[in-house]
């Protein structure tokens, strides 16, 4: 589908902002496509291009991860990935662009404030596939990305409660028997500031693999699925 002078000049703005050369291989078509959404066009829009950018933000991450933590056991990647390909995380990176300027949206949808980080963090996925289909490689991708990811996986490295076992420990439970995992939660005390008030407990297939406490069910959940994790990549 052919794109008009004034839309090509935008999209063109876009790839200046993420530092991408005036000669660089970008599909226009594709990322006018990944910056279309489906309430503006039910036919097409960006959720294929998403479904690969999903892959690729991922692979991505890892080969950065590997790259600057080649000593990182697999389990603080996984926990750390998670935080970086999280919508809420994909989403500030977009807002960081102006993505939201590019993206053609029904007025009704953009009207909508609750769905915005999903809207921009969708939008992203799909500039990224729009991006790595034009060449097939990650060039057009990474020497953008790798400086926000960096930078984030150091401030996630450094606080360790912000890596995200729950989502780690999902995303493996899914892959190999299809099921989420289980919590149970136990209140132990009414004391509002109790490190341990709550008592958190994993369970897979009615086996608990992991047990942790914490001043909040989801700082206790975190525990858990931290414990488990680490228990069932180490198998």
């Amino acid at each position: 589908m052919a794109i008009d002078s004034r839309r090509k000049k935008e999209l063109q703005k876009l790839l200046q902002k993420l530092g991408l050369p005036d000669n660089a291989e970008v599909n226009l078509s594709l990322l006018d496509l990944a910056l279309t959404h489906p309430s503006f066009s039910p036919d097409a829009n960006y959720e294929q291009l998403e479904f690969v950018g999903d892959a690729v933000v991922r692979i991505a991450a890892s080969e950065l991860l590997f790259e600057i933590y080649p000593d990182a056991p697999v389990g603080e990647f996984a926990a750390i990935r998670s935080v970086l390909v999280s919508d809420r995380i994909l989403a500030e990176v977009a807002q960081g662009y102006g993505l939201g300027r590019y993206l053609l949206v029904s007025h009704s949808a953009a009207a909508d404030p609750t769905g915005l980080t999903s809207r921009l963090a969708d939008a992203f996925e799909g500039v990224l596939g729009a991006l790595y289909l034009s060449t097939h490689t990650l060039k057009l991708v990474r020497p953008w990305l790798d400086p926000h990811f960096k930078k984030l996986a150091i401030e996630i490295r450094q606080d360790p409660a912000r890596q995200n076992y729950k989502d780690a420990l999902q995303e493996w439970t899914q892959s190999h028997y299809k099921l989420l995992p289980d919590y149970r939660i136990t209140e132990n005390s009414l004391v509002h500031d109790d490190t341990e008030r709550f008592t958190a407990e994993v369970w897979i297939k009615e086996e608990k693999l992991g047990q942790g406490k914490g001043r909040s069910k989801k700082v206790a959940e975190q525990a858990a699925a931290k414990q488990a994790f680490t228990k069932v990549m180490a198998n």
